[in-house]
């Protein structure tokens, strides 16, 4: 049985494409949550494709497994 490591896909407009704070969170388009990074990545993959033309909007993927239980080894999970 394989692990379930969680990761959350969201994004938005940043202030700057070089970073990561986001214009306004209220607007924040929560793409999901997912039990892999695989299925995170591939969402990610439409999310940020479909905005590809617009430089000031980012996508990102988040560990949430990693944030749940920050003592356990990033080898493990």
């Amino acid at each position: 049985m394989t692990k379930n490591l969680m990761h959350l896909v969201f994004g938005g407009r940043v202030k700057d494409p070089q970073g990561l704070e986001f214009e306004d969170l209220n607007a924040v388009d929560f793409v999901g949550i997912f039990p892999d990074y695989a299925s995170a990545e591939k969402a990610w993959r439409g999310a940020a494709q479909r905005t590809v033309d617009d430089a000031q909007m980012k996508y990102v993927i988040v560990h949430l497994h990693r944030l749940l239980q920050p003592d356990v080894p990033a080898s493990q999970g």
